[in-house]
């Protein structure tokens, strides 16, 4: 695996239909800086809403089954796994992926365009290190005749076994040690498919109207209906394709070698919840990215005690002990303040974006070995400023900087800003307890 982290040279688009839906949308790859992770954005929607891949954004929705979303309500973007499979298989850490519609295109039912797209464009190394998920115990989780699972590897492997009770989807298995070069030659081509029978099922419920004999691998009693296999164990690979995307929605990449027996999106979601679960309730068990001059969501909720509706931070970009820190918030339409602030113009509150400065600045203070073992509190807040509205679809851009830091308090100022322009600064004092003060 690249030790270093990697974008795309410059943008790209590809337009076609949303299986689901049968609409056309265009998705737009914009390379992204180092750190940034991978973000999507609504480009159909006032305020361009931009979801970030913390676990709350992350589920399988019941209304549109056999594919992951990302979002919530009518900001959600359905069957994203494909292009984070591609994400993963090239080994792409920062991105922003713009679309014009609620799903990403289907294309040929496979990752094989996004692959191409990409490939058209280049990948670019950028000055900053990868930081990868590791797992140092078993990791499973169980449904109905199927099952998946990740135990400690020092690379990713994936084995996957399709057996289903029909004369063409009977036991295949499919194992591969993930790289570049053979994802996009033996992985990103195989297609999506399902039963005849399904088909019409879906399409009964208002899903698959974009689906097709050419864009997915419809399969009869007696084989694929008016179409040909890429492989002889193609179901299998796309089902291997599936299992890669839904798991780097962790947003890092993960060492480890998964086992998968029958497993589909709802089981792969579940063990990307436990993992993060293992990290949170952390033994040694599960190591998340961390501590390397950036923070992702799960490494931020070891730090801070504040959880949704109240955690503000969506990633720390930069970190130095003792100085520095710079954080992001990805404000969203999703917020539950926007529900009662002003809710037929959504602004969000002064008060909450001093907070988010004062999470960010927790983070940086509670990193020195001095105040590990200490929770925060507000002392005082002098100098606020607020400089312009802050609204869906904007990103907070948190820098602040330690004023003084006398062991039982604590200094430091902060500025926010959206597209550059600042919107809001403080300095901020801070008073320290011990951690114990959380569970007494």
């Amino acid at each position: 695996m690249s030790s270093k982290q990697r974008t795309i040279g410059r943008q790209v688009s590809l337009t076609g239909v949303g299986l689901h839906t049968g609409r056309t949308v265009t998705v737009t790859l914009k390379p992204a800086p180092a750190k940034a992770g991978i973000s999507f954005r609504r480009m159909d929607i006032d305020g361009h809403p931009v979801i970030s891949l913390v676990p709350k954004n992350i589920y399988v929705d019941n209304s549109v089954v056999r594919c992951t979303t990302v979002g919530h309500g009518p900001e959600a973007i359905h069957t994203v796994e494909h292009l984070m499979s591609v994400c993963c298989g090239l080994q792409l850490d920062n991105l922003i992926i713009e679309l014009d519609g609620p799903e990403m295109p289907g294309m040929d039912g496979s990752a094989k365009d996004f692959v191409e797209a990409i490939q058209s464009v280049g990948i670019v190394e950028q000055d900053a290190d990868r930081s990868f998920i590791t797992v140092s115990k078993l990791i499973s989780v169980e449904g109905k005749n199927a099952s998946i699972s990740i135990e400690p590897a020092d690379e990713l492997r994936i084995t996957y076994t399709l057996d289903y009770d029909h004369p063409m989807l009977r036991r295949q298995t499919f194992d591969v040690v993930l790289t570049p070069e053979v994802f996009a030659v033996e992985v990103a081509p195989a297609r999506t498919f399902c039963l005849a029978t399904e088909a019409q099922s879906l399409q009964a419920a208002g899903l698959g109207r974009g689906a097709n004999f050419k864009n997915t691998l419809v399969v009869g009693d007696h084989g694929v209906i008016e179409n040909t296999l890429r492989f002889e164990d193609e179901f299998a690979r796309h089902k291997t394709l599936d299992v890669i995307g839904d798991l780097y929605l962790l947003g890092s990449p993960i060492k480890g070698h998964i086992k998968a027996h029958r497993s589909g999106h709802a089981l792969n979601v579940a063990l990307m919840e436990k993992i993060v679960q293992e990290c949170m309730n952390s033994n040694g068990g599960t190591r998340m990215p961390e501590d390397q001059g950036s923070m992702d969501i799960h490494a931020i909720m070891k730090c801070l005690p504040h959880r949704y509706p109240f955690l503000l931070v969506d990633r720390i970009l930069e970190l130095k002990v003792g100085e520095r820190a710079v954080g992001i918030k990805n404000v969203t339409a999703n917020d539950n303040f926007f529900t009662g602030h002003f809710p037929t113009r959504p602004v969000m509150p002064g008060v909450l974006m001093i907070e988010a400065l004062a999470q960010v600045s927790g983070i940086l203070l509670r990193k020195a070995d001095a105040h590990k073992s200490h929770v925060g509190l507000f002392f005082s807040i002098n100098n606020a400023k607020f400089r312009k509205t802050v609204e869906p679809g904007d990103q907070l851009v948190m820098e602040v900087e330690v004023i003084r830091d006398r062991g039982r308090t604590a200094s430091t100022k902060g500025v926010s800003r959206v597209n550059g322009e600042v919107v809001c600064e403080a300095e901020m004092m801070f008073a320290f307890l011990d951690e114990k003060f959380l569970t007494e």
